[in-house]
C-alpha cells in the first residue's frame, strides 16, 4: 500500500466513527500551543502560537486523491501531531479536500487560537468542530493544559463564546477529566453551560499517557452534572476494529490504547 505522509488511519473514533486523519502540520516533532499533561502523543517539542504554512494544500489534496477506493470513512478529521489551527492554510486545505471527497469534515482543536478571526473563518468551513475545555480558571488551565505563555484562559473562553455564536455547523465541547480537575467538575460544567454549546464530549485518558484515567464510577457521577446538554461519553463507547493503512504512523499521531 502507498506510504502517506500527511494522512493517517482510518481509526475508529468513539465520537466520529471511522475517521481518516489529516495532519496539516506533519512535523516529526509534536508542534502545539499546549503541552497537556494527558496528551497521548507525548510532550510538545516545538511550542508555537503563530500560524504558518507547514504543508501545502496541494500536497495534502494529492494524498487524498490517492486514497484506496476500498477505504471506508465517516469523517475526514483534521487533528494529528499537534494543534491543527496552527496551519495558516487550514481553510484552503478544507476547501481542497471537500472538492475531492464527499465525507463530512471535522476539526479537533484545543481552542487556543479560537479568538483569532482568521481561525474562526477557517473552522467555519468544517461540518463539525470539537473544542477543548478542561478547566474553569487560569491556574487550573495552566496546570492541565500547560499553554504557551502568551495564551490566556479568559481569551480562550471569549473566543469559544464568539465562535459558538457565529458557527452554523455541529459544535461540541470536549472535556478531559483527570485527577487534577476532578474536584472542579461542577464548576467546569457551569462554564460549559454558560457558553451555550449544546453538545459535550466527556473523556478520560484511555490511551497511553502520563495521566491515569478516572474510573467509570467517578465519571458516571460527573456525567450526571451535565443536565440539559447532549452528552457523548467515552465509557459508553463501543470499540470497533478498523484497519489502518499504516499502524505505526497512526499510533504516532493518534496514540495507543492503554494495555
Amino acid at each position: 500500500m502507498k506510504k502517506f505522509k500527511y494522512i493517517y488511519g482510518p481509526v475508529y473514533s468513539w465520537r466520529l466513527g471511522r475517521s481518516l486523519g489529516v495532519d496539516p502540520l506533519s512535523q516529526t516533532d509534536k508542534t502545539c500551543t499546549f503541552d497537556c499533561s494527558y496528551c497521548q502523543i507525548g510532550e510538545t517539542k516545538l511550542f508555537n502560537s503563530g500560524r504558518k504554512v507547514f504543508i501545502s494544500a496541494e500536497a495534502i489534496a494529492k494524498e487524498i486523491k490517492a486514497l484506496p477506493k476500498n477505504v471506508k470513512i465517516d469523517y475526514i478529521t483534521f487533528s494529528g501531531n499537534g494543534e491543527p489551527t496552527l496551519a495558516k492554510n487550514l481553510g484552503d486545505i478544507i476547501k481542497r479536500v471537500r472538492k475531492i471527497r464527499k465525507e463530512k469534515i471535522a476539526v479537533i482543536t484545543n481552542s487556543s487560537l479560537i479568538g483569532k478571526s482568521d481561525v474562526q473563518e477557517d473552522l467555519a468551513l468544517a461540518d463539525f468542530v470539537i473544542l477543548k475545555l478542561d478547566a474553569n480558571a487560569e491556574d487550573l488551565f495552566r496546570e492541565i493544559n500547560r499553554p504557551d505563555p502568551g495564551i490566556r484562559f479568559g481569551d480562550v473562553v471569549k473566543g469559544i463564546k464568539r465562535f459558538s455564536e457565529i458557527y452554523r455547523g455541529r459544535l461540541a465541547l470536549q472535556i478531559m477529566f483527570v485527577g487534577k480537575n476532578k474536584a472542579y467538575a461542577k464548576e467546569i460544567v457551569k462554564m460549559a453551560q454558560k457558553l451555550g454549546i449544546k453538545e459535550v464530549q466527556i473523556n478520560t485518558p484511555l490511551r497511553e499517557c502520563d495521566e491515569k484515567p478516572l474510573p467509570k464510577s467517578d465519571m458516571d457521577i460527573i456525567r450526571r452534572y451535565f443536565k440539559g446538554m447532549s452528552v457523548n461519553y467515552v465509557y459508553w463507547a463501543k470499540r470497533k476494529p478498523v484497519k489502518a493503512m499504516d499502524n505505526e504512523d497512526t499510533d504516532r499521531r493518534h496514540g495507543k490504547d492503554k494495555k
